[in-house]
């Protein structure tokens, strides 16, 4: 599903996969390869709802366990 990038305004996404970094409560959460509608432009991404939802999760959890600095691989 390509849509014109928010960002940019010129370019069109296209599926891919990005890292995404959040910050909470003092952790750090990497997320490796979540699926993403990538701008072809800029690089700008967007994430679906399902993908925001498990990666806030994922962070969710890192935060509850006290972790530091966490890196985990997406899995849907």
């Amino acid at each position: 599903m390509s849509l014109k990038c928010a960002i940019c305004r010129h370019g069109e996404t296209v599926p891919g996969f990005v890292t995404v970094t959040l910050e909470r409560a003092g952790t750090v959460v990497v997320v490796r390869e979540a699926p993403a509608e990538v701008c072809g432009q800029c690089g700008e991404y967007f994430l679906d709802e399902k993908t925001t939802a498990r990666v806030l999760g994922l962070a969710s959890e890192a935060v509850e366990r006290r972790a530091e600095v966490e890196i985990v691989r997406y899995a849907a």
